[in-house]
């Protein structure tokens, strides 16, 4: 008996504290994010836009299902995180991509992270207030 082999890319994509584990299988344009239909896990448009916009810049969002498992951080990272893991599944789908999705600066992880509080202060970069008297 054979074992049908499954097409489908593998891209991991961060921002923030966020990770995305994306899945481009050959479909209808069906996204879906940790089980959930995609409209119902990014209620606003906020997290919807960034998440598609690498299948819009290179006009193929009717021709893949998206699976994502995403963790950590918020809405707004794990946006950012399927943004880029899914400009990275479409570069290892066809490399010619590349070029658009680079020019339009999808292919790059951005490198902004939490900043830690620090010890004496009341934030990363907030103090408390300073008496003279």
């Amino acid at each position: 008996m054979a074992i049908k082999k499954i097409e489908q890319y593998l891209a991991t994509g961060r921002r923030k504290s966020s990770i995305a584990r994306v899945f481009l299988r050959p479909g209808s344009g069906k996204i879906t994010v940790n089980g959930r239909p995609f409209d119902e896990y990014f209620p606003t448009d906020a997290g919807r836009i960034p998440a598609k916009f690498p299948l819009t810049v290179v006009e193929m969002a009717d021709r893949f299902d998206v699976i994502v498992l995403a963790n950590g951080g918020g809405v707004a990272g794990q946006s950012g995180a399927i943004r880029l893991g899914i400009a990275r599944a479409l570069v290892e789908f066809n490399a010619e991509l590349r070029g658009p999705l680079k020019k339009a600066g999808l292919l790059t992880r951005d490198p902004r992270e939490h900043e830690r509080k620090k010890y004496g202060q009341k934030g990363a970069r907030k103090r408390f207030q300073f008496s003279k008297r």
